[in-house]
This record gives structure tokens, C-alpha cells and sequence, in this order.
């Protein structure tokens, strides 16, 4: 009985702790461009993989809160801007002790193209996201 208890308990918890990570509905968030590839504005390797990325992929990094320890690497998640959306793979923190803002979403020109900012709009803009 005790131990049909505690595989209860542990599982709710489990269960709490991924329904609290999950962003299922849209976040406001600054999308910011960066580059993923070696030599590019994004520094070193990417977070995830420890490799460098085609900024012709779609691909981001988030905010430490939002990065979560990695939970996210790989993920995709939802970018919504100016009545499109576009679907980006996680590969990458914004670390927010290293000057990173809270709310960043930091994406590849790829997704600046998908979603059409127009170009002379291109490096900060407000987006929304989401677990996709």
C-alpha cells in the first residue's frame, strides 16, 4: 500500500512539473536575431549539441527561465509574428546571467525570412511563442 502511494505521488508530481514547464498558450517574448554559425554573433556552439547551425535553418535559442536546464533542446516551439507563424527547433540558451534579457527568443535569419519581418525591421521585435 505504501509503496502504490509513493509511485501515486511521484507521478503527479512528474506530472505537475511538466504541465508548469509547458508554454501552451502564446508568450509574449522579444524575438532577436542571432547567428548560430561558427565565427557568428552567437558565440560558441549551440547549448544542445555543442556544434554550430545553419542560420538557414530554423532554429533558436531562449531566455534561461524558458530554456529550462536543456529541458527544451530539441523542441520545437511556435513564433508567432503579424499574423503568421513558423515552427523553430530549440538548439540553444540565451543565457540571461550573461546579459541576456528574461524574455528573449533569439532566432536565425531563417525565421526572420519565414515569418516576413520586413528587413529593415530585422533584430528586435515583439513575437509570441509557444510548445509547439
Amino acid at each position: 500500500m505504501k509503496l502504490l502511494f509513493l509511485i501515486l505521488v511521484s507521478l503527479l508530481v512528474t506530472l505537475f512539473i511538466s504541465f508548469t514547464n509547458a508554454q501552451s498558450s502564446n508568450t509574449e517574448a522579444t524575438l532577436t536575431l542571432n547567428s548560430f554559425e561558427k565565427g557568428g554573433s552567437g558565440g560558441g556552439p549551440s547549448e544542445c549539441d555543442g556544434h554550430y547551425h545553419s542560420d538557414d535553418t530554423l532554429i533558436v535559442a531562449l531566455s534561461t527561465r524558458w530554456y529550462n536546464h536543456g529541458q527544451r533542446c530539441f523542441k520545437s516551439i511556435n513564433i508567432n509574428y503579424g499574423g503568421r507563424s513558423v515552427q523553430a527547433t530549440v538548439v540553444d540558451e540565451c543565457d540571461s546571467t550573461r546579459g541576456c534579457k528574461d524574455d528573449i527568443v533569439d532566432a536565425s535569419k531563417a525565421v526572420w525570412k519565414a515569418l516576413a519581418v520586413p528587413k529593415s525591421q530585422w533584430g528586435e521585435t515583439s513575437v509570441t511563442w509557444s510548445d509547439a
